[in-house]
């Protein structure tokens, strides 16, 4: 089934190039099927980078999605363009009337500041607060997982002594858990952060499960028991240039940086990286939106 998206998004092209299956909102509202409505916060300055990611993940599975974007009106974008924001993002303001099936809030670059101090801060909690009767299940990345579990139960996140970059491999914990049906053994995962959440801490919370993690980067994903909040500790949506863009970025800086780890043969960044999430990524936003969003939403929305 095709992923429903607002007409003329850049992603559309490509996705189309990856023979990912998109509908234009035009197409879309001439057939009769309800479609899972998704909407995503997107707090990360690569905006257009991170829709098409998202989408090329969403629109890979056999239900209907319905993607919007919103963004937040205290923060005032420096990397996107006024018009792509005019004509594919709405605020807060104007959807906080409706229910969603589902929910997600990215990552952003600001998780070594304090998080009352991140400018959009208060619009963000209120955004999360509002997320637990208007949304089905909400499905929270990197900075925004930190986010959220600091907000709903108190956990602070914490420095690393260095950054964690690389992609690193993992093992479910948790395997009846249906977020990790269908899982490998052992998975891989990339991560960018210079900071996490402790184990002790997350265990001390009756509320929240492990259900995967790694030797090295440590906790991988957290939910409740009936996986209205999910939280994702890395980025395995990320395109396989994507590390290498944050490497390049930051070593022409002159930032501290290291390659990232188990992405280029040989640590040799003159070569191309070598992809060992793709099927992983997958089957986690299709676990999500199957049995965390498409088997427990009501039909009609804001009735459930």
């Amino acid at each position: 089934m095709p992923i429903c998206i607002p007409n003329n998004l850049p992603a559309a092209k490509t996705l189309a190039e990856e023979n990912i299956f998109t509908m234009p909102e035009t197409r879309a509202s001439t057939q009769d099927i309800r479609p899972l409505e998704i909407l995503v916060l997107n707090l990360m300055p690569t905006k257009i980078e991170t829709e098409t990611q998202l989408a090329r993940l969403l629109g890979n599975t056999p239900l209907q999605v319905r993607l919007e974007f919103i963004h937040t009106r205290s923060h005032e974008a420096k990397n996107i363009s006024a018009e792509h924001l005019f004509q594919f993002y709405k605020s807060f303001d104007q959807v906080r009337e409706r229910f969603f099936d589902g929910l997600i809030i990215t990552g952003a670059p600001v998780e070594q500041m304090p998080f009352e101090e991140v400018e959009y801060w208060p619009e963000l909690c209120e955004i999360m607060d509002w997320s637990l009767s208007h949304v089905t299940s909400t499905f929270h990345i990197c900075w925004g997982a930190q986010a959220a579990l600091y907000h709903h139960y108190g956990i602070q996140k914490q420095q690393l002594p260095e950054k964690l970059f690389g992609v690193f491999p993992h093992r479910v914990e948790r395997r009846s858990n249906m977020l990790m049906r269908g899982f490998d053994e052992e998975f891989m995962v990339p991560h960018s952060r210079h900071t996490g959440i402790r184990r002790e801490d997350v265990e001390a919370c009756a509320e929240l499960k492990i259900l995967a993690s790694s030797p090295v980067a440590g906790i991988y994903a957290i939910s409740t028991e009936g996986g209205r909040q999910v939280f994702i500790t890395g980025h395995s949506e990320y395109d396989p240039e994507t590390l290498k863009r944050e490497y390049l970025r930051d070593k022409l800086a002159g930032l501290p940086i290291h390659v990232p780890e188990n992405y280029f043969p040989d640590d040799d960044d003159s070569q191309p990286p070598k992809v060992t999430w793709r099927s992983h990524a997958n089957l986690i936003y299709q676990n999500w939106l199957n049995y965390y969003v498409y088997q427990t939403t009501p039909y009609v929305l804001g009735l459930g």
